[in-house]
């Protein structure tokens, strides 16, 4: 009997069996050109599908083009869009897959492209971020935007795939928007009461059954509660689940939340896995089609449990199958160890919105050559990696892969490097898996790995002399030698590695990530006014905290600091400090800290040049990878070692 035996077992949607309940939900590629598929998204999906995906939710996919969600998302508004959308849906059957294209209209949410007309949306209600309001919609506009839905589900069809989810979730786009009381303040026949915010996604479920008829999959994603005053709660979205199931909707995808709350619909790393299963569990009492659920699956054993304890009959993994396109292969072969682990950082997720192609920070490669593809190399090498951080583990995994002798040396205890530290603050506790998987990878490429070892340049010019020398020993925490005055200081890593431990009345300089994360790992749980209560001031020069993060990560981080009382100073630059004080000035004004303890220095990283230097006197040939040549993320790390270990 398998592990994952409720997980791995077939289901029937419909008139359809799908062969497992891993399903991928809809997540944004910017793969497509001006909607088109692409050969480049082709593979993308062939990849998962291979990997043993049971059935694939395709990003949005618009179905008129009026209005464009996202530049890089799919369309199907016409018959041009049919051949790319038949080379999908081919691909994916090949592996035994199911795929269904996700059909929206984004109204209130497009993107604002040169050219497009003023937004519409169910009301004049718009989010918070746009330049004007939108208009309402007309009624007349609504037949034939239901017939434009009922078209592109038709072509879907044509194509091959089978069946489509219509996205009426997270007050978002025309469905959404319609549904939710946030934005529907209509007094007509589709604003009001549930039944007539509901109507226009009847509407639509009707036209799409009416072209594509009973053997076709019609899916729709709700919230099962938008988790805020005014909008969607539960009881609501038990009685639309109802009228769904009596209009013939096959299954339901129930998500929760919405766009504009950050972190209500997509969940934030740290945050509970199955972040949407208590309302997708209720949701399932009340209908007899399956019930799938979303956010945070990133581990088989929690969608095992989900399905086996009767919270759901189907599991969206979505970020997990992106990191690792084998997860459902592996899952199925009991080998969860060997799954690329998703941290659930976002990054895949916040690139998107800049117009990036989708990426991962621990996968490096979506490309047909990756981690997994590998050629091997021309000519065999002697290769030396100093240092295990992200960068230095992942070239030397890569380099071992294509066949080069490799020997990886670390002057700690410990693999990890800088990443041991990362994550330690609140909600960066994934990055432990990480590190041990990294690890394993290591081994089982036959990687030779010396701890406690200090490379220096006897050895380059003696037992390592003749090898090529990939160096990612990571960088320095930048220390103004004017701040060390205090009577008390600490950088954040020996805060965070547990060299050093502060007082009760704490100054952190630097409200980037690192200052942000330490402020919160200090700061008490509650903000209760406890006398033992640590105090903690940020000064940030910025206008704000976290200038170069977005996303949910950083909004809960946020949150998280103004609840525990951390009082975050922006604009605030420090000119002074000696041993008992700490001045910065503020909007010209000069502000003076007299009854801290503890110094905290958060200012960023350097590289340290000593490192190039002993390489240069060795006559080495080398090369600097991750923070020893520039300092930036994690996914900056794991991308130059893979590139370069490719690249030898």
């Amino acid at each position: 009997m398998s592990k994952y035996e409720h997980l791995l077992s077939p289901i029937k949607i419909g008139e359809t069996t799908v062969k497992n309940r891993i399903f991928m939900p809809p997540l944004s590629t910017n793969l497509a050109d001006k909607g088109y598929v692409t050969d480049e998204l082709v593979e993308h999906y062939k990849a998962r599908a291979k990997g043993g995906v049971g059935l694939f939710v395709t990003e949005v996919v618009t179905v008129e083009p009026t209005y464009c969600y996202l530049p890089g998302d799919m369309c199907i508004y016409d018959d041009s869009f049919i051949p790319g959308w038949k080379k999908l849906a081919d691909g994916v059957h090949e592996y035994g897959a199911k795929i269904l294209p996700q059909l929206f209209h984004p109204a209130h949410m497009a993107f604002p492209l040169p050219g497009t007309p003023r937004l519409i949306a169910p009301s004049n209600v718009g989010p918070y971020y746009a330049k004007e309001a939108p208009r309402a919609v007309t009624k007349e506009e609504l037949k034939v935007i239901i017939r434009q839905f009922g078209e592109a589900a038709k072509r879907a069809q044509i194509a091959g795939a089978d069946g489509v989810e219509i996205h009426a979730a997270h007050a978002h786009g025309l469905l959404g928007g319609f549904l939710s009381p946030l934005y529907n303040k209509r007094t007509d026949e589709y604003g009001g009461d549930i039944d007539h915010r509901l109507r226009l996604t009847l509407e639509v479920i009707e036209e799409v059954r009416r072209v594509c008829g009973k053997n076709f999959i019609i899916d729709v994603r709700i919230s099962g509660s938008e988790y805020t005053d005014g909008g969607l709660n539960l009881n609501d979205m038990i009685y639309v689940a109802k009228q769904l199931e009596k209009a013939g909707v096959d299954f339901l995808h129930v998500s929760g939340g919405t766009t504009i709350a950050r972190g209500s619909s997509i969940p934030a790393p740290g945050t509970p896995m199955g972040s949407h299963a208590a309302t997708a569990a209720e949701i399932k009492k009340y209908v007899s089609i399956p019930v799938a659920t979303v956010g945070r699956i990133t581990e088989p054993w929690i969608a095992e449990e989900l399905i086996a304890n009767g919270k759901a009959d189907i599991c969206m993994i979505g970020r997990a199958n992106l990191c690792d396109p084998e997860f459902a292969n592996k899952v199925a072969a009991e080998k969860a160890d060997d799954i690329r682990p998703c941290i659930g950082c976002l990054r895949c997720l916040n690139g998107i919105m800049f117009g990036k192609r989708v990426a991962c920070t621990v996968n490096p490669s979506f490309e047909l050559e990756n981690e997994d593809t590998l050629a091997p190399a021309a000519e065999k090498k002697n290769v030396l990696v100093i240092g295990s951080g992200p960068a230095g583990m992942e070239a030397a995994f890569v380099a071992a892969k294509r066949g080069h002798h490799v020997v990886l040396c670390e002057k700690d205890a410990e693999l990890g490097g800088l990443m041991r530290i990362a994550a330690v603050p609140i909600a960066k506790q994934d990055l432990t898996r990480l590190i041990q998987y990294m690890a394993r990878r290591l081994e089982g490429a036959g990687v030779e790995v010396r701890l406690n070892c200090t490379v220096d340049k006897a050895m380059l010019e003696g037992e390592f002399k003749g090898y090529e020398v990939i160096a990612g020993a990571g960088a320095q925490p930048i220390v103004v030698p004017a701040f060390t005055g205090f009577k008390q200081w600490m950088t954040a890593d020996d805060v965070l590695a547990g060299r050093a431990f502060p007082g009760r009345k704490i100054v952190v300089i630097g409200g980037g990530s690192v200052g942000c994360e330490t402020a919160d790992y200090l700061a008490p749980l509650v903000n209760d006014l406890y006398p033992r209560n640590r105090e903690i001031t940020l000064l940030e020069m910025a206008p704000g905290v976290m200038a170069s993060e977005s996303g949910p990560g950083r909004s809960l981080l946020v949150q998280r600091m103004m609840a525990k009382g951390v009082q975050m100073i922006c604009g605030a630059k420090v000119e002074k400090v000696d041993e008992s004080s700490i001045w910065y000035t503020r909007d010209g004004q000069q502000h003076c800290i007299a009854d801290a303890d503890t110094l905290v220095l958060a200012m960023g990283y350097k590289a340290d040049p000593a490192l190039e230097e002993m390489l240069k006197a060795a006559g080495a040939s080398y090369h600097l990878i991750g923070d020893a040549n520039k300092v930036g993320t994690i996914k900056d790390a794991i991308g130059a070692g893979y590139e370069t270990a490719k690249a030898l």
